[in-house]
């Protein structure tokens, strides 16, 4: 078997040993194709009947919560691609499917309900326009945060302290600097991420990236 083989052989193992992250992704590159090829004005309506915006939230909860896990705004597969290999596969794969599962489902439904709570209160206190019970709330980026600060309990410390200090880094100046709902619920689901430490014990010795350097 030749080198590409086994790069082929290798990959699909990766991929059988993470398959709820790759259905998933699967599932995305589905559901972009259809956003990029619908016209602007129907893709949007598409997202809107899929949005979980407070509107969707207070009629239809389950429906828009599943569903919008599945649809982003048409752009980013590729990068996407990347940041599931690198943070969901990696979970799933320590924790097993159904703790890693757990994990998303909480961050993606905690971070959605605070950052709209966040935003019902702002329309509340005149900090909001009334529209913004409208407004397009899909993707996967809430499930994505909380996955990859739950991996931060995969490092032994120092390293861990660092990894999650990188976390931190991107995902609390976005709040200050900008002031979305989107920037909140990110935060919001690290911190579900990191609330889910019960879920990893067990599951083996933690990783020490050092022993990279003794190879």
């Amino acid at each position: 078997m030749g080198a590409l083989g086994e790069s082929a052989n290798r990959a699909w193992r990766w991929i059988r040993s993470a398959p709820g992250t790759y259905l998933w992704l699967a599932a995305l590159a589905v559901t972009t194709v259809i956003i990029d090829v619908l016209p602007p004005d129907e893709a949007r309506e598409w997202l809107d009947h899929r949005s979980t915006n407070l509107r969707n939230l207070g009629t239809d909860p389950l429906r828009v919560l599943f569903t919008s896990a599945f649809w982003t705004d048409g752009s980013g597969w590729p990068a996407y691609a990347v940041l599931f290999t690198l943070f969901h596969a990696n979970v799933e794969r320590w924790l097993g499917t159904w703790r890693w599962l757990v994990v998303v489902v909480l961050a993606h439904v905690g971070a959605t309900y605070v950052s709209q709570g966040v935003l019902l209160w702002a329309i509340h206190s005149e900090e909001a326009p009334e529209k913004a019970m409208y407004i397009l709330d899909v993707g996967v980026s809430y499930g994505l945060a909380g996955a990859a600060a739950v991996l931060a309990y995969r490092l032994v410390t120092p390293w861990r302290w660092w990894y999650v200090l990188g976390v931190l880094a991107v995902l609390i100046p976005p709040i200050f600097l900008h002031r979305t709902f989107t920037d909140i619920g990110h935060a919001s689901a690290a911190a579900v991420g990191f609330g889910c430490y019960p879920l990893t014990r067990g599951r083996g010795r933690r990783w020490d990236p050092s022993t990279l350097r003794k190879h």
